[in-house]
């Protein structure tokens, strides 16, 4: 808003002095000592000045006329009709609109501009009047108002703000210079003034034929807009025309009609201020001027005499609508010209309403008033250059800017800092609140306070000055001796609570002190309240007095719980315990957690569940510890119900309390609490520690545990008590378990007992000496794993029935209840001489049984022989298979012709010669085959050395396949060289061969045993082809027999698809290969 051309001038010529530093004495809580310089970082500084006049950087290319502002809009009107406007908010962007009309022909009087910004309208001496809308390159002239001369005109402000797009100004009023009130609406989308019935119409003329200097109408409540409020001024008299407006027609029209019609017979309300001052302004002030609806607060209007202002009053039912109306005179002027030329108060130029001030302009000076106390705040020379003439004051009623203008310069007055002062103002007119809302700094508001603070004091009213003087700076021992000195100790505590409220946490010292001294009040008020309550029981004051008691109460506990850190135990202890307060010690130890206290009381009061219910609303395991042993001895059941809850208790600190329920009388309809909570421990947090379990067991077989002759309950824990893992025993001592089991005669118990200690024949051996049969039946079956252990004691069960009982038919049905004994394992047990009688049924049934058994093994040795026939005759058949192979077909592994040597053929199509399959077999045999092989090699060569088998010649019709047998011949021939010495030599290469160790697969020799293995008539897997007789048929029977074995070992498996198998877990590149095909 202009404010880069804006020249501010030097600071106000009477600067204030500032307000005195506060000083503070005494116990002072920190936080507001430290705070009282602070201030908002939005607000101005607090020595900042109301008011600041800066020049605003333009050149006017003619002198100003007139001057209007409004919506951050400014039109200037200038002597050679010329229309300049200017948007603030581009204030680089200067629009020139010429009126035409030169200035010999028409001189402008005044302009008016709509509070939107949108219309203005331009009067002139002569009469003539114009109306530019924005935007508009030229003024049109409003012909309808020829010869009048407009001194004023009251827009319709809601209307106009309200609709930001509008063409139209909506109803408003002017005032003329002979005194008639127009109604008129402009509006820049039509022909102007078309139909001038209905657009201009004369209102109202006043008698004195005045100008209207100032008009103003407002339209309330806002909301519904029913009421209406014209004020009209001339030079000396302030006019109130009120009444209904009409209701608007389609088009807009007539709005005041008939409210002014009602005066044309009754007098409106007037006040008359004579003077001879011929001209005069009228302004209100808007707090929120920028909404639409809001309603003006304030009214100035300035006569002769002074400046008449007061409040405005929107009541429809009021006859005066200007309320507290003063005249303020205007000040006298401190130059020495003024006083010389004018021994009275000179009249302003020109006057401005703002929230607190009166902004009087005069030739060559701005003074500021304030409305609230009429003293002047400020004062400015203006800088005015030669021949320079002041004009007047404008404001933009929206965005609440000021403006002084010459007809040279233009001024812009800056508001900085009005209400500096208004807390000051509003203090010494007794208005605290109001003050307080004004002030800007902690030093203001302390202030305030203190002042406030004391004016409550001295109007006794207590409470409130307590809470004021907890917020200044007064020093809190003049404070607590004035309330000491009035006997106010209800107040006293308000101002403490506060100050307790306020102090810092880091202050402890001073905050146990004052929470200290709190709680001795609070308790002196309780005894009060009791000696009070005691005395009027009989009156009618007794509930208020009951009442006010409870909520002392309550005050206090809720105090206790705010600042029980700021209390020292031992102290408050005492305080209470010397006001003999015992339900509030309980309450303040049960907040500050010393339960322990609280249990001691009701122990010491023999209140077991409250000391009970008080344990279980802590946490503090200890105290079931220390307390446990007391509270299970007087209420158990409940101190159980108490331990299960709590499952991080250690059983075993509670073995003592647990103890004391051992030898207590007990209602045999009520369960033992101590086997309850062990039985929890085990089962269900699965305790297993074995000094509960044998508590638990002791418990059990104690004789106050359960009802004579009851093994129930200790027989069920034992059965299914948990067992340790690793050991498979349970976690109570067997031993000691059977000792007290012993010693209280618990058969049953023992027995299982001695069979968890696997002492078997001991659990049967006392079971039947209890003649307790099924239990001993039921022992001798636990050892499953041993049938010769689990006979021998059910021998011991037949010996005891058969020679202890002497019951023949129960021995009988005796034998039916297990596998294990046969009528012949029970017959010695009989007595020599006895009756067959009766049981020979049963000798008769158990031979039947053999027979049968017999007959079963008989049957299976048959299938068995049937089943080892039908192997042998598949044997046979399978020398007799046969394959199809085709002529061309090649080894396996060499690539040459099959059949050009002897071939071995697998039925996954693999064929191989004998001594490829040979070479290829021991790289994947075993050992323990590899060695097989060298002994059949072995035994073969020599059985070839020495019937000459190996000297028969090979027929072939090829002369292809002679060679290759020849040289096979011939290695066979090299072979057998070094073995001439017969059985002594091949006993020697079987010794060397068998300790070769890893050169195993070295010393076997493919060609030699394909050569033997070749032998004429030989067939791998059929043997030799029609038999031969002679000497030599042993001998070739005993070859043929090694070669069979050795087919047995090569031909087992096909090599190929067997080492696939073999070699996985093997790497492909063996120890000391060096692989370099994945080099780049």
């Amino acid at each position: 808003m202009l404010d880069e051309f804006v020249e501010h001038t030097a600071p106000s010529a009477h600067p204030r002095s500032p307000l005195p530093h506060v000083q503070y004495d005494g116990f002072e809580p920190a936080p507001l000592a430290a705070s009282l310089d602070a201030q908002s970082p939005t607000s101005p500084p607090a020595d900042a000045p109301i008011f600041d006049l800066g020049r605003v950087q333009y050149t006017l290319p003619a002198p100003l006329l007139s001057l209007a502002v409004s919506s951050d809009v400014l039109a200037m009107a200038l002597s050679l009709n010329l229309i300049i406007l200017i948007e603030l908010s581009h204030a680089e962007q200067v629009l020139q609109i010429p009126i035409p009309r030169k200035p010999t022909e028409m001189s402008i009087h005044k302009i008016f501009l709509d509070p939107s910004g949108r219309h203005l309208v331009i009067t002139s001496h002569q009469g003539e009047n114009w109306y530019l809308y924005r935007g508009w390159k030229k003024p049109k002239p409003l012909k309808s108002l020829n010869k009048m001369v407009i001194e004023s005109i009251a827009w319709n402000k809601a209307a106009l703000l309200s609709s930001s797009h509008s063409l139209s100004t909506k109803e408003f009023l002017f005032g003329t210079r002979n005194g008639g009130i127009f109604e008129a609406v402009l509006d820049a989308g039509e022909d102007l003034f078309k139909s001038q019935e209905r657009h201009l119409q004369l209102l109202f003329s006043l008698p004195e034929k005045a100008p209207i200097t100032g008009i103003k109408f407002e339209l309330f409540p806002p909301a519904d807009q029913r009421n209406a409020l014209v004020i009209v001024t001339t030079p000396s008299r302030i006019y109130q025309f009120t009444g209904t407006p009409d209701r608007r027609s389609d088009d807009g029209g007539r709005l005041f009609s008939s409210l002014f019609a009602m005066y044309r017979e009754t007098a409106p309300k007037i006040s008359e201020l004579p003077g001879d001052l011929q001209y005069s302004e009228l302004h209100f002030f808007t707090p929120n001027s920028d909404q639409a609806l809001s309603l003006p607060k304030t009214l100035a209007w300035m006569t002769a005499p002074g400046i008449y202002h007061g409040t405005l009053n929107f009541d429809p039912n009021s006859d005066d609508h200007v309320d507290s109306t003063q005249l303020l005179p205007y000040p006298p002027l401190d130059s020495p010209e003024s006083l010389a030329l004018q021994p009275h108060p000179q009249v302003p130029i020109s006057i401005l309403l703002t929230e607190f001030h009166f902004i009087l302009l005069y030739r060559d000076r701005i003074v500021g008033l304030c409305t609230l106390n009429g003293k002047q705040t400020y004062e400015d020379v203006i800088p005015l250059r030669p021949n320079e003439t002041v004009k007047g004051l404008a404001a933009d009623p929206v965005r609440k800017t000021y403006w002084v203008y010459t007809d040279q310069s233009i001024f812009e007055l800056v508001i900085g800092n009005e209400s500096r002062d208004v807390w000051q103002i509003y203090l010494a007119q007794g208005d605290f609140d109001i003050a307080l809302r004004y002030a800007k700094t902690a030093t203001q508001r302390d202030k305030v306070l203190s002042v406030q603070a004391h004016a409550f004091f001295e109007e006794k009213r207590y409470f409130q000055a307590a809470q004021c003087y907890t917020q200044c700076s007064v020093s809190f021992e003049e404070v607590t001796l004035k309330f000491l000195d009035v006997g106010e100790r209800d107040a006293l505590r308000s101002y403490l609570i506060s100050r307790l409220e306020r102090t810092r946490k880091t202050d402890l010292t001073a905050r146990m002190m004052l929470a200290t001294w709190l709680v001795e009040f609070y308790l002196s008020k309780c005894d009060e309240l009791d000696d009070l309550c005691a005395s009027e029981a009989a009156t009618s004051d007794a509930e208020n007095m009951q009442a006010e008691r409870t909520i002392l109460e309550e005050d206090l506990c809720h105090f206790f719980e705010t600042y029980k850190a700021n209390l020292d135990r031992n102290t408050v202890y005492e305080l209470i315990q010397s006001h003999g307060r015992t339900d509030m010690l309980l309450f303040y130890a049960t907040i500050v957690g010393d339960y322990e206290r609280v249990i001691q009381h009701w122990i010491l009061e023999e209140d077991w569940l409250k000391a009970i219910d008080t344990l279980n609303r802590q946490s503090d395991l200890e105290l079931y510890y220390r307390f446990g042993t007391v509270l299970t001895r007087h209420a158990p059941k409940a101190m159980v119900d108490s331990w299960l809850k709590q499952s991080a208790l250690d059983p075993l600190r509670l073995i003592p309390s647990l103890l004391q329920l051992q030898h207590l009388p007990r209602d045999p309809l009520v369960p033992n609490q101590a086997v309850r909570y062990l039985d929890h421990v085990v089962f269900n947090q699965h305790n297993t520690s074995s000094t509960v379990h044998n508590l638990l067991v002791t418990f059990h077989i104690s004789s106050s545990s359960s009802p004579p002759g009851d093994d129930g309950p200790l027989l069920r824990f034992l059965m299914m008590a948990p067992s340790n893992p690793l050991t498979g025993k349970p976690y109570y001592n067997l031993d000691y378990a059977l000792r007290l089991c012993k010693k209280s005669g618990r058969t049953q118990p023992c027995v299982h007992i001695y069979s968890k200690m696997s002492l078997y024949e001991n659990s049967v051996d006392l079971a039947l000496q209890k003649g307790d049969l099924e239990l001993a039946k039921i022992n001798a079956d636990m050892p499953e794993g041993d049938p010769q252990l689990r006979k021998k004691l059910w021998l011991k069960i037949a010996r005891y029935v058969v020679q202890d009982k002497k019951d023949i038919k129960a021995a009988m049905r005796f034998l039916e209840d297990t596998d294990l004994l046969k009528i012949e394992d029970i017959l010695p047990f009989f007595p020599d001489f006895v009756v067959i009688d009766d049981f020979k049924e049963e000798i008769a049934h158990a031979l039947e049984g053999y027979s049968a058994h017999i007959d079963d093994l008989k049957k299976e040795m048959d299938d068995a022989t049937r089943t080892a026939e039908s192997i042998k005759q598949d044997i046979v058949e399978l020398k007799s298979r046969f394959v199809t192979i085709d002529a061309g077909e090649r080894c396996s592994v060499c690539a040459q012709l099959l059949l050009t040597r002897q071939s071995y053929i697998f039925p996954c199509q693999h064929t191989f010669h004998a001594d490829c399959l040979i070479g290829l077999a021991k790289e994947y045999l075993p050992r323990h085959a590899l060695r097989q092989i060298l002994i059949l090699q072995t035994e073969l060569i020599k059985d070839v050395q020495t019937t000459g088998l190996g000297d028969h010649p090979v027929t072939t019709s090829s002369n292809d396949v002679r060679q290759p047998t020849r040289q096979r011949t011939l290695l066979s021939a090299n072979f057998a060289s070094p073995l001439q010495n017969g059985t002594k030599a091949a006993g020697s290469l079987g010794r060397n061969i068998l300790s070769a160790g890893d050169r195993l697969r070295d010393l076997i020799l493919p060609d030699a045993l394909a050569s033997v293995v070749s032998a004429p008539g030989w067939i791998p897997g059929i043997g030799t082809s029609g038999g031969q007789k002679g000497p030599n048929k042993d001998a070739e029977k005993q070859a043929e027999k090694l070669r069979a074995e050795l087919d047995d070992v090569l031909a087992s498996s096909c090599p190929l698809c067997e080492s696939v198998i073999a070699g996985l877990d093997k790497p492909f590149v063996n120890d000391g290969e060096v692989d370099m095909t994945w080099v780049l």
